[in-house]
């Protein structure tokens, strides 16, 4: 009997313990009901004292005062003329967005759940468009940083630069890339057109393209002479291998020299950039470091074998060469004095990390920028070619590339042991740009 009762009375004591838990939540939930109730009569007097001072991550107060927030959320709800077809998670995303866009940064975005599955879509597999490396310009205006070789934007005739001022007739104002991007891609086969400004130009014009799907080469080569001419027109994943093999194919062909030609390439992975940077640095030679305000400064150096650290080079930028495109050209500048030939780089040199919310949608925010070895940032300045060599349409519709052949100029000086010619001013007056603190 006595090993009975002991559970009993245990139990007991355990029912009276949860009515009393259950009084007090009774009690706490008419409490605030009755202060909830009378809140909705006064609502000025609760919003504005509770929401004063939201503590942040940190526990500290926010020096905001969020009773404006909520107050101006209030009105809204109250005398918007088309309320009802707007709702709160719509009100609350729009918040989100404008919270993001406070920081004036084109890079820093909220994705709502459906354009965060879009954007996981774009980032992984290939897709029906033009064929064109979009972004914003440090005016705030959406630009074609590159259009991708043998892709529809690029037999169209766009080029590195060019501001799309509207698409399908919509005015591109107000919008950031990923509304652009959105209205851009299409069905494979459909025609989309896009109003185009470009530099010299009075009035813009309009260019009609016929969407593909877009699958570029990634590394093209070719011998000049005894010249390796490689063009890595983007980095992807399967960069690196197919490097090796254009390698493989330079040392075959006995070259002595190589012109790494990375004119209209947007960039990618930054990994493949440093695995690239090892065939042609010392192991152990920085490639770019990683400096952030909230997140720990990483240094990525070249772990390759360095086989080809002695080898004649020079590299080709021009306005679409971006991202790890500038770091590979920035490393090699920095560490050999590789020659830079062609135009001024766009200037993507910051890093951004995805933020994923619990109900599907996400923030992009950049948490850092590439710092280069001589303690260069790309962000905004690019790169300045050592030597500036412009580049005409009609030039490149006749066949001509001034370019490249400065660049193949400068490499024949090098294998012969012969002085370089003088840089040029445009280089000179660059080398004063922003650098890291």
């Amino acid at each position: 009997m006595n090993l009975l009762m002991k559970p009993m009375t245990k139990m007991r004591k355990v029912l009276q313990m949860g009515l009393v838990i259950i009084l007090g939540l009774v009690l706490v939930g008419s409490g605030f009901w009755l202060g909830w109730s009378s809140g909705r009569k006064y609502p000025e007097n609760i919003v504005v004292t509770d929401a004063a001072n939201i503590a942040g991550p940190t526990g500290t107060p926010s020096a905001a005062d969020f009773s404006v927030f909520w107050q101006a959320w209030q009105d809204l709800d109250q005398y918007y003329l088309n309320n009802p077809s707007s709702t709160d998670q719509q009100k609350m995303y729009g918040a989100i967005q404008g919270l993001l866009a406070s920081t004036g940064d084109p890079y820093t975005e909220f994705f709502n759940p459906k354009d965060n599955a879009q954007f996981q879509q774009d980032i992984t597999g290939n897709f029906g468009g033009i064929g064109a490396e979009l972004g914003t310009s440090a005016s705030g205006t959406i630009v074609v940083i590159s259009p991708l070789a043998g892709t529809p934007a690029a037999k169209a005739g766009l080029k590195p630069q060019d501001q799309i001022v509207a698409v399908n007739g919509s005015s591109t104002v107000g919008m950031n890339v990923d509304d652009v991007v959105n209205i851009v891609r299409g069905p494979v086969g459909s025609t989309v057109t896009l109003s185009i400004l470009r530099a010299g130009w009075s009035a813009p014009k309009d260019f009609s393209i016929v969407r593909a799907n877009i699958n570029v080469p990634t590394v093209e080569f070719s011998m000049k002479g005894a010249v390796a001419v490689i063009t890595l027109n983007e980095f992807t994943q399967d960069a690196d291998s197919l490097f090796y093999q254009a390698l493989q194919k330079a040392v075959a062909h006995n070259a002595q020299g190589i012109v790494l030609d990375l004119r209209g390439d947007p960039g990618g992975y930054l990994e493949v950039a440093v695995d690239l940077a090892g065939y042609f640095l010392k192991p152990g030679s920085q490639v770019v470091k990683e400096v952030g305000r909230a997140v720990p400064t990483q240094n990525f150096t070249a772990q390759g074998n360095g086989a080809l650290a002695g080898m004649p080079m020079a590299i080709l930028i021009d306005g679409g060469t971006a991202s790890a495109a500038e770091i590979l050209s920035g490393a090699l500048h920095d560490d050999r004095n590789v020659p830079l030939v062609g135009e001024r780089s766009f200037g993507k040199g910051t890093v951004q990390q995805l933020f994923n919310l619990s109900d599907g949608s996400a923030l992009k925010i950049t948490v850092a920028h590439w710092v280069l070895p001589n303690g260069h940032i790309l962000d905004h300045d690019g790169l300045v070619p050592d030597y500036a060599v412009p580049i005409t349409d009609a030039q490149v519709a006749s066949g001509q590339d001034p370019q490249m052949a400065k660049a193949l100029e400068i490499i024949q000086d090098e294998i012969a042991g012969t002085p370089l010619p003088p840089k040029t001013q445009t280089a000179a007056a660059g080398a004063a740009s922003t650098t890291a603190q």
